[in-house]
C-alpha cells in the first residue's frame, strides 16, 4: 500500500468529495513520473483504497471507507510513537443508543460507585459511539482499571461491570464496560457530569475522537 500516495489525495481534498485530477498534475504534486502516479493510482483502487471514473481530461478519486480506515490506522501509529506510547485514542461517530444506559446508571447501587470512583455526579445518560475500524484493535488493548461492583435489589441481581477514564474535547468522562452487554465490540459508551450530545453539540453521525487518560 502507498500511504504516502493516499496522504496526498486526502490533503487534496477526495476524502470529503471526488477530486478532479489527471496523473501529469498528480505527478507534479508528488515530484514523479506520470507513468508512475498513473501505476500507484491504478495500485490504490487494486486495494479498493480508492474509487476513480475516468474522464476525458483526467479522473475522479474518491477515498473509500477502506482508505479512510488505512489513514486512521497510519494516525493511529503515529499518536504512538510521538506520544510515547502513553496517550490512546478513540475515533468514531455518535449514534443513538437502545436507550438502557440512562436506566442503569441512574441505579443508586451504580450511582454512589461512579460518584466515589470517578470523582463526579453523572448525568442520567450515555453517549454512544461506533468506532471506526482501526479503534476498534486499540480498544481491545485497553484494561479498564476501575470496577463497578454489582448488586442485588428487591430480589433481582445487578450484574459487574468496570471503567475507564477519558477526555472528550474539555470533557472529562468514562467509557463504561459492563460484563454483559448487548452491544458489539466496536460500539463504546461514555458518562459524563453533562449532557456530551449538547453541551458538545452533537447527534448522529458526528465525528468525535476521546482520549484514554
Amino acid at each position: 500500500m502507498d500511504i504516502h500516495y493516499l496522504k496526498k489525495l486526502a490533503l487534496m481534498g477526495a476524502h470529503n468529495k471526488p477530486l478532479e485530477i489527471s496523473s501529469v498534475e498528480f505527478a507534479s504534486h508528488m515530484e514523479t513520473s506520470p507513468q508512475t502516479a498513473a501505476r500507484k493510482l491504478k495500485g490504490l483502487e487494486d486495494e479498493m483504497l480508492i474509487t476513480r471514473q475516468i474522464l476525458h481530461n483526467g479522473q475522479l478519486v474518491s477515498i473509500t471507507k477502506n482508505g479512510l480506515g488505512a489513514l486512521q490506522k497510519e494516525f493511529n501509529d503515529y499518536q504512538a510513537i510521538f506520544c510515547n506510547g502513553h496517550k490512546k485514542f478513540l475515533t468514531g461517530k455518535v449514534i443513538t443508543g437502545l436507550g438502557e444506559g440512562q436506566y442503569y446508571i441512574s441505579l443508586e447501587g451504580y450511582r454512589t460507585q461512579f460518584i466515589e470512583k470517578l470523582g463526579f455526579t453523572l448525568y442520567p445518560g450515555t453517549l454512544n459511539i461506533k468506532l471506526d475500524a482501526p479503534s476498534i484493535d486499540v480498544r481491545k488493548g485497553i484494561s479498564p482499571d476501575i470496577r463497578i461492583s454489582g448488586f442485588t435489589k428487591e430480589n433481582r441481581t445487578f450484574g459487574s461491570g468496570s471503567c475507564f477514564n477519558v477526555m472528550i474535547e474539555d470533557v472529562r468522562g468514562a467509557v463504561i464496560v459492563p460484563e454483559r452487554t448487548h452491544y458489539p465490540e466496536d460500539i463504546i459508551e461514555i458518562i459524563a457530569p453533562v449532557n456530551l450530545r449538547k453541551y458538545l453539540k452533537l447527534r448522529d453521525g458526528s465525528a468525535v475522537e476521546v482520549e484514554v487518560i
